[in-house]
């Protein structure tokens, strides 16, 4: 649905389909890197490149429910690092109820806690 690059700013959007589920893409919002949509599950998936802005922090996690206030599905925020020796500079600074993905290990998401293990926590 949305595939951002900060540095280029280039972009690919699908606002039509954001629309649908409720989100108006705001030009000048500060959208994560990657959006996922899992319809079966009814999930949003907010990725965050730690390389782009850092880890999904508690300050970052409620910037993005903010934007993301109006859709119809559950958010599942995520932040993805190329390493584990990289992630291993942030764990202090990611929020609780997120997930993290290390490239090296693509099949495997580390959770940082919370009531669920991966999934929406409306």
């Amino acid at each position: 649905m949305y595939v951002g690059d900060t540095g280029n700013k280039q972009r690919h959007i699908a606002a039509d389909y954001l629309a649908r589920l409720g989100m108006a893409f705001d030009e000048h919002g500060k959208m994560p890197d990657v959006i996922v949509h899992l319809p079966d599950k009814k999930w949003l998936v907010l990725i965050e490149a730690v390389t782009s802005h850092g880890p999904i922090g508690i300050k970052r996690q409620n910037e993005l429910r903010g934007l993301f206030k109006g859709v119809k599905v559950g958010l599942v925020f995520a932040t993805a690092f190329l390493t584990r020796r990289a992630m291993a500079k942030y764990p202090s600074e990611i929020a609780w109820e997120t997930e993290a993905w290390v490239a090296e290990a693509p099949s495997h998401v580390i959770h940082f806690n919370g009531e669920r293990f991966l999934g929406p926590y409306e």
